[in-house]
């Protein structure tokens, strides 16, 4: 590296040392950094390094295989990537990163890193600088780190929230919409089916006024957790739908699946035995359910929304505390299943 200068305010330049200074230099910055030669071999390690990563710098210095600081497995990092030039793999290895072209400012990445040394996984947000000789050639890499990790899960606490009900703790309907409508298309592209269920809690308003908002809320929390706990399947997806309804989402099921977790639902609830005396289907909190399956390369998720609000329809005009489910055809309509 060249000899650093330091410029006072009356801008002359004062020599502050050679290739020594600039090494103790960046050995003691606050910010973890490290740097790489042409030839990928790590030429500075510095103590803030060595404090993030656990890994002291004479473990490293002088060789290739950095990466063990922040993987498990064989990775390049950031400074590696930018020195081959392979800047699609950024987008690939990265969560997020921007100025991919080679430039005198470098690239930009975050993402998260294992840590073996430190026993943790952490998020950090890295910057690659390339630095040149006196004629342009690239021969190092400066590489330095942000431990962003209090900041990534605050992220991500915010994003939970904002997708969360917050009474029953399930998906709310906006994060439903989100869902539904990636799952739509998805079965469509792959031709396979999709259920989908709605769920409605028998005279609610009657429960509501004879017990209490309280109480309400209550029963409105147990069910939520009796739905949840009724899903075994990861990519199973329920949410509170608005006021006393739920929506379940059950990708690759088919009609006999459907119908088959509709009325686990509703037996669950069931078992549940919540008073609600004031009810004119039972003497216990029910549920009346209304589902639809729908498969085909023109699935849109209104439609199937519509024809599953249809049957819950049928199954309250039925009496309440059944299921019906429907099939949805190419020509948008449907069988309706026996009540369960």
């Amino acid at each position: 590296m060249q000899a650093l200068q330091h410029t006072q305010a009356n801008g002359r330049a004062i020599p502050l040392g050679d290739h020594g200074f600039a090494v103790s230099l960046m050995e003691h910055l606050i910010v973890p950094t490290f740097v790489i030669g042409a030839d990928g071999k790590v030429l500075i390690w510095n103590k803030a390094c060595e404090r993030l990563t656990g890994v002291l710098a004479a473990e490293v210095v002088g060789a290739v295989d950095h990466w063990r600081a922040f993987y498990a497995e064989r990775r390049p990092c950031l400074s590696e990537l930018l020195l081959a030039r392979r800047y699609n793999d950024i987008r690939t290895l990265y969560e997020s990163g921007g100025n991919y072209g080679l430039s005198d400012f470098g690239v930009s990445a975050e993402g998260w890193c294992l840590m073996p040394r430190v026993g943790r996984r952490a998020y950090l947000a890295v910057d690659a600088g390339p630095i040149y000789d006196d004629y342009g050639e690239l021969i190092a890499v400066v590489e330095t780190l942000r431990d962003i990790t209090a900041q990534k899960r605050a992220q991500i606490d915010l994003e939970a929230l904002a997708t969360r009900d917050g009474l029953t703790g399930l998906a709310n309907r906006r994060s439903f919409d989100v869902k539904f409508g990636e799952e739509t298309r998805r079965a469509s592209r792959d031709l396979l089916p999709l259920s989908l269920l709605m769920v409605d809690v028998d005279y609610f308003k009657l429960y509501n006024d004879s017990q209490g908002h309280q109480k309400g809320d209550e029963c409105l929390r147990a069910i939520a957790q009796r739905i949840a706990d009724t899903l075994w399947r990861e990519t199973d997806f329920a949410a509170r739908y608005g006021g006393e309804e739920f929506t379940v989402v059950m990708p690759n099921t088919p009609l006999s699946g459907a119908m088959l977790i509709a009325e686990r639902l509703r037996n669950a609830i069931e078992e549940l035995h919540l008073d609600h005396s004031e009810s004119l289907a039972a003497s216990f909190v029910t549920l009346s359910i209304g589902g639809v399956v729908g498969r085909g390369r023109d699935l849109d998720s209104e439609r199937l929304i519509a024809a599953a609000d249809a049957a819950l329809y049928c199954a309250k005009r039925s009496g309440r505390n059944r299921c019906i489910v429907a099939k949805f055809d190419d020509a948008h309509a449907f069988d309706a299943g026996a009540p369960g």
